[in-house]
This record gives structure tokens, C-alpha cells and sequence, in this order.
């Protein structure tokens, strides 16, 4: 945008679209109400997050290659209408396959969207403001995050139906799709050179980059298995009420919006690879702690202090990344989204190693994520 002028109108149907990229988190509570309401096993239970989370590895790059062709505000409604169809199929269609065929279409129609919406929001924004919108669009977000599992137990107060919490969001996306679609947007035209499969997988074999991709696998694996075990793990574990425990995910998720504003302001003090070890750091003594203590008051208090340090590992290991390979920022961009399958593969992990022994045993595999994690950092900062 070459205008210095903040345009509300067009400004605020793509921040729209930050809150419909947050009902992918709603697996967190749909392996919860799920396994409830069909008697599945842990193991199961996570393929739910997988069937999301598999398509970032799939379509991170032919979306990307689709955009540069039909346009970045034409995919991202795509991505939002696939979203609202992923959303509306488990909610009149419910069984334990169609759950799995509605959040596979959720993730198929997350990934479009994540693609499409930063590069877009940077089109409508001053390009002085691009900074600052693309932070505040994350706190957009964070809300939709926050607000799915207290409302999933009001509506199931309420009405009896938790499931309306997916045709809620399902309308939710719809009317964001006309929403964005009855604007005019002048975008942006991509001169750099895209990326590749052939060219993206060549620079995996640079140790550097192979080791940041990994990094952001394990982040997100970290990210969505917390999500997706919090409330078994807070039930088994401190004998926490059901419901109560589902709104455990809502405190971290609140702890990760308030990591990345905090996150945003130390940045201005410390360099992102300090502020990646420290973060690491916490991580790893909250998430060792909370298999420790028999606290449910701390528990609580854990659960926030996770968030707060998962909130900013994300963005500081793509800043990294880019900050060493700059001209190849293309290639590590396409890798990076490719990585967010971390979120199909290590909550899967955790089911299965729960069946086999306990649910605690199975969280203890986001310690060993958090201790390569604190590795990736010690290592940025002695190079």
C-alpha cells in the first residue's frame, strides 16, 4: 500500500481472517469432547490434530505457488470457505470419521489461509505500520484461540450441544469470506524469485537450516500437543473437573498473547537468539515442573507460564534463520510452514505413549522438544 493512511475498511476484514486462522485450535477441545462423547483411546484421540496438521507438509508450497497466480485476498477467501465447510461437517454429520474428515478440511483450509494472510495484511497496511500489524494480527488471533473451550461449555450449559461451537465458527467464516470479498484490494506484485520443492529441499542439506526447520517442527508439536493433552493430562493428573480442565488450554493460550506484546517489547532490548535461549529455559522448568508438583493451584499457574514461553519461539527462529540466509528467505519461509506438520506428528506420539503407559509419561515428550529446543538456542548464540 503506498498510501501513509491507515484504511479501516480494508484493514479489517483481513484481521478477520487472523481470527478465523485461530479455529484450528479448536482441536485442542475436540479431542476432549470427542473422546468423551465416543470412548476413544489417547491414541485415537490425537489423530484429530494430525488430520489438521498433515496438510502443512502437503500444501505449504503448491499453495504458495497457486497464490502467485490467482492472487493472495482470491486464496485466502478459498481458505476460509474450506475452513467453514471443515467446521459445518462434524457439526451435522457426527461421527468419530467425519470428525476426522471436518478437521482434516480445517487444516487443509488453515494452511491456505496462514499463507495467504500475512503477505496480505502487508498490502493494506502502510508499509511504515507492516511491523505492527503483523504483531497485533497475532493478538486477533490469540482471542479466537482463548474463547473455544469456554465457549464450547457455555453452549453446552446452555443449549446441551457443545457442537454448536462448530457451527458458530462455521458462520463465523462464512460471513468473513463475503466480507472480504465485497472489498477491493490492490496487491502487491512478488518480483523475487519463489520457491521450489527442488530448491527448498537443496537447502535442507545445509546443517543450519536443517536444524532451525527441525526447531520449528518441534515448537509446534510442542504448541498443538499441549493443546490437544492439557485437559486428560490436568483430569489425570490433579483431578481436575472436566470442563474446568478444558479451559486450561485458554489460560495458555492467554499466556501466549501476552508473550508475544512481552516478547515484542524485550526485543527492542535483547537479541532474538537471548530471548530464544531464556524462553527455552522457562519452557523446559515449567513443563518438567508440572509433571512434578501435586499442586492444582500451580498447575494453573504452569499451564500460563508455557504459553508465555512457547509465545515468540516460533517468529525468533524464522528471524534467525532469515538473518543468516537472507536471499534465501523464500526457500526458508516455504520450509518453515512445511514444518507446522510438527503439530500432526508429536501429539500422535503422546496418544500412543499414553495407551502404552500414562498420560504423564507421554507429556514428558515435550521435554525432550524443549531440551533440543534449548540446544538450538545455546548454539545460535555461540555462532
Amino acid at each position: 500500500m503506498n498510501t501513509q493512511k491507515i484504511n479501516i475498511s480494508k484493514i479489517a476484514p483481513v484481521l478477520m481472517a487472523f481470527f478465523v486462522m485461530s479455529f484450528v485450535d479448536l482441536v485442542g477441545i475436540g479431542v476432549d469432547r470427542v473422546s468423551k462423547d465416543m470412548s476413544l483411546s489417547a491414541t485415537l484421540a490425537q489423530l484429530i490434530p494430525s488430520a489438521a496438521f498433515l496438510w502443512f507438509l502437503l500444501l505449504s508450497v503448491p499453495v504458495g505457488v497457486l497464490q502467485s497466480r490467482l492472487g493472495k485476498k482470491y486464496m485466502l477467501n478459498v481458505g476460509m470457505g474450506v475452513t467453514a465447510l471443515g467446521l459445518l461437517v462434524p457439526f451435522f454429520l457426527y461421527s468419530f470419521s467425519m470428525v476426522l474428515v471436518g478437521f482434516a478440511l480445517l487444516g487443509i483450509g488453515n494452511t491456505i489461509v496462514q499463507v495467504s494472510a500475512n503477505p496480505l495484511i502487508v498490502d493494506v497496511v502502510p508499509s511504515n505500520r507492516a511491523p505492527s500489524f503483523l504483531s497485533f494480527s497475532q493478538g486477533v488471533k490469540a482471542i479466537g484461540s482463548m474463547i473455544g473451550a469456554p465457549l464450547a461449555g457455555i453452549l453446552a450449559a446452555q443449549f446441551g450441544d457443545w457442537k454448536l461451537l462448530f457451527l458458530s465458527f462455521g458462520i463465523v467464516s462464512i460471513l468473513s469470506v463475503i466480507w472480504l470479498g465485497s472489498i477491493k484490494i490492490e496487491e502487491s506484485k512478488q518480483e523475487e524469485v519463489k520457491a521450489t520443492f527442488s530448491s527448498s529441499f537443496k537447502l535442507l542439506g545445509t546443517g543450519f537450516v536443517m536444524m532451525m526447520v527441525l526447531s520449528i517442527f518441534l515448537v509446534v508439536g510442542v504448541d498443538v500437543g499441549f493443546n490437544s493433552n492439557s485437559g486428560h493430562f490436568l483430569v489425570k493428573q490433579f483431578g481436575i473437573d472436566s470442563t474446568a480442565a478444558e479451559s486450561g488450554r485458554s489460560v495458555y493460550f492467554f499466556g501466549r498473547m501476552l508473550g508475544t506484546f512481552l516478547g515484542a517489547a524485550l526485543l527492542t532490548r535483547i537479541s532474538s537468539r537471548s530471548l530464544f535461549m531464556w524462553t527455552s529455559v522457562l519452557g523446559l522448568i515449567c513443563l518438567i515442573a508440572i509433571l512434578l508438583i501435586h499442586s492444582a493451584v500451580i498447575a494453573w499457574i504452569l499451564v500460563f507460564m508455557i504459553g508465555l514461553a512457547i509465545a515468540n519461539i516460533w517468529p525468533m527462529v524464522f528471524s534467525i534463520a532469515v538473518e543468516r540466509y537472507p536471499a534465501r528467505k523464500n526457500e526458508i519461509s516455504g520450509l518453515m510452514m512445511m514444518a507446522i506438520s510438527g503439530g500432526a506428528v508429536i501429539p500422535l506420539l503422546i496418544g500412543w505413549v499414553s495407551d502404552l503407559s500414562s498420560v504423564a509419561i507421554g507429556m514428558s515428550i515435550l521435554i525432550i522438544c524443549m531440551i533440543y529446543l534449548l540446544s538450538v538456542s545455546v548454539y545460535t548464540i555461540k555462532k
